[in-house]
C-alpha cells in the first residue's frame, strides 16, 4: 500500500477502503497541493485525492458498479470531507 500523504482524511479513506474491500493493492495519493486556490480547496491540506484499488470484489463488476463500492465505503467523507475524488478500481490480474 502506498501512502503518499499523511493527514486523518488520507488515513481515513485508507482505512475505509481497506475494511470494505480488502485490496490486494491500495495507493491513496493526496493531491490537494495540485489544487491550491481552487475551487473545493478548503485550505485543509485534504480536500483532492487520487486512488488506484484492486480487489477481488470487483471481479465481474462494470466500472461504475465498482466506483460505486468506493463511493459507499467513503460516504460520510465525500460528503464532508473531500471536494474530489479520482480512482482507478481493477480486479486482481487487471492491469493497474
Amino acid at each position: 500500500m502506498t501512502q503518499t500523504a499523511t493527514g486523518p482524511i488520507q488515513h481515513a479513506i485508507a482505512a475505509r477502503l481497506t475494511d470494505a474491500l480488502s485490496p490486494t493493492h491500495l495507493d491513496v495519493i493526496n493531491e490537494s497541493a495540485q489544487h491550491r486556490g481552487h475551487a473545493g480547496d478548503d485550505g485543509s491540506g485534504e480536500s483532492h485525492f487520487r486512488v488506484v484499488v484492486e480487489s477481488p470484489a470487483f471481479a465481474g463488476l462494470t466500472r461504475v458498479a465498482r466506483q460505486r463500492l468506493v463511493n459507499q465505503a467513503l460516504a460520510d467523507l465525500l460528503r464532508d470531507h473531500v471536494h474530489a475524488l479520482a480512482m482507478k478500481t481493477v480486479a486482481p490480474g487487471e492491469p493497474r
